[in-house]
């Protein structure tokens, strides 16, 4: 299989030519650069961990929760835009594609003040309701409040790669991406361990690094002439675009409030475990980071892929693409499990030097290894419901499993293994419940998929004769 580099670094047309090859041109770039994207949360991490101590390697961790809650409408925003940019794109509707982008860059400096202002005020009363412990609460909100700061170049980065990526662009966001995660690590090693700044020194080097790229961003979206215009004319909020983004991004950005919401209350079980087992939660969140990433790249390539081919009205496509997607995810998934359960002792060892903080992440680790292959199908299968418009389905799948399912089976688990030993529960009960939630989170995506309501749901009007074209 062989791509040219020219091709690999314009706009990918996937509703035409064969299907493998253009999932796989796609799909790579993407997956390298959703890992290089991990990197930014793990080397803060790492490095804190390595030159400050444990303590303030639970004080990352326990900010990601919160960080992802007030993240929810940059979430809604761009899962909307990613839905309508496809789309439009394959349809080849130049005008409404750059009224959409100019709507979407607007909307992200909207919502980038309100949690700017909002942010700060609200860290540290979250950070007492989950009874983080004294020794990590003020390393946490100083760390939030810096990515509060810079959270404008946070948000365009994902936003505007967003974009590129509707249009088949993975490619050059990649290119960025690895110039300023590369500057990430030299100022985190630089601001932590030269200059000592501690966790506040990571976040500063996470929001510098992310400002740099998203810059880098515009500037190729700008220079993207041949498929739609960026001017400063369009750069507004058209009410009708922002009304159908509302429509199609609230139910992913509710899915997304409703996982941090869940995430911060078995944050909270979490945290009553004590310093020890909120270090390695975050070890084993920041590898699981790693873990899911194919699956997370394969959601996003087959959204990407589905919604150009609902675009341009060749269903037919679809379900062929769509199975090859679960081909080459469970696949990539499988042998990251294998990978995990061979070398995860060792990954442990590179965010701490502490040998029961070690061994107990790994067994944490093998306890959600298996997942991965379920997460598979739900992430690819929610991909391709959310890329035809339907972003309802994964919506209602996610929050059964995440709160319905997930929240009170970890509570109850940890209720019924209290012993001396253990106070609050044994903290394998934090990852079984995890674990169930997403074989049960398959299981209710893979029957929704197969109903077909999904079909529906595009935003693209086509003739019978096409829309019947499966």
């Amino acid at each position: 299989m062989r791509f040219s580099l020219k091709s690999l670094m314009t706009a990918q047309d996937m509703t035409e030519g064969s299907i493998w090859k253009k999932l796989a041109a796609f799909s790579v770039p993407l997956l390298i650069g959703n890992v290089v994207q991990q990197m930014y949360s793990t080397v803060d991490t790492i490095v804190v961990g390595r030159f400050v101590g444990d303590s303030a390697l639970a004080a990352v961790g326990a900010s990601f929760p919160i960080l992802n809650l007030l993240l929810i409408l940059f979430m809604g925003a761009a899962t909307g835009a990613g839905v309508m940019v496809s789309q439009y794109f394959g349809a080849k509707d130049r005008d409404q594609l750059s009224r959409t982008v100019g709507t979407t860059i607007m909307l992200m400096f909207i919502i980038s003040i309100m949690i700017m202002i909002m942010g700060p005020l609200v860290t540290r009363p979250l950070l007492r309701v989950l009874n983080t412990p004294e020794d990590v609460l003020e390393q946490c909100a100083n760390y939030l409040n810096i990515l509060f700061i810079g959270i404008t170049g946070i948000a365009y980065y994902n936003g505007i790669s967003g974009i590129l990526r509707g249009m088949g662009d993975s490619v050059m966001p990649l290119i960025f991406l690895c110039l300023t995660c590369a500057l990430n690590i030299i100022m985190d090693i630089w601001f932590v361990a030269g200059l000592g700044w501690g966790v506040a020194g990571a976040a500063w080097a996470t929001v510098v690094s992310q400002w740099i790229s998203s810059v880098l961003c515009f500037i190729r979206l700008a220079r993207m002439k041949d498929v739609l215009d960026v001017k400063w004319s369009l750069i507004r909020v058209n009410k009708k675009l922002a009304l159908e983004m509302s429509r199609l991004g609230l139910p992913a950005a509710f899915t997304q409030m409703i996982f941090s919401l869940s995430q911060i209350i078995v944050q909270s079980l979490v945290n009553s475990f004590g310093t020890i087992v909120i270090a390695c939660s975050t070890i084993v969140m920041r590898v699981d980071g790693f873990a899911m990433m194919p699956n997370f790249t394969f959601s996003m390539v087959m959204a990407t892929f589905v919604g150009q081919n609902v675009g341009a009205g060749k269903l037919n496509r679809v379900d062929s693409g769509a199975r090859l997607g679960l081909k080459m995810g469970i696949g990539v998934s499988a042998a990251l499990v294998a990978a995990i359960l061979v070398f995860g002792k060792s990954l442990m060892g590179v965010f701490t030097e502490t040998e029961d903080l070690i061994n107990m992440s790994y067994r944490m680790m093998c306890i959600l290894s298996f997942g991965y292959i379920a997460m598979a199908v739900t992430q690819i299968l929610s991909g391709a419901m959310r890329g035809a418009g339907d972003t309802m389905t994964p919506m209602w799948i996610s929050l059964i499993s995440s709160v319905i399912i997930r929240m009170p089976l970890a509570y109850l688990l940890a209720w019924l293994t209290r012993s001396e030993d253990y106070p609050a529960g044994r903290p394998e009960t934090i990852f079984i419940s995890l674990l169930a939630a997403w074989i049960l989170g398959a299981v209710m995506t893979l029957i929704l998929y197969r109903e077909g309501k999904w079909r529906r749901k595009s935003i693209v009007t086509h003739s019978p004769e096409i829309a019947l074209n499966e």
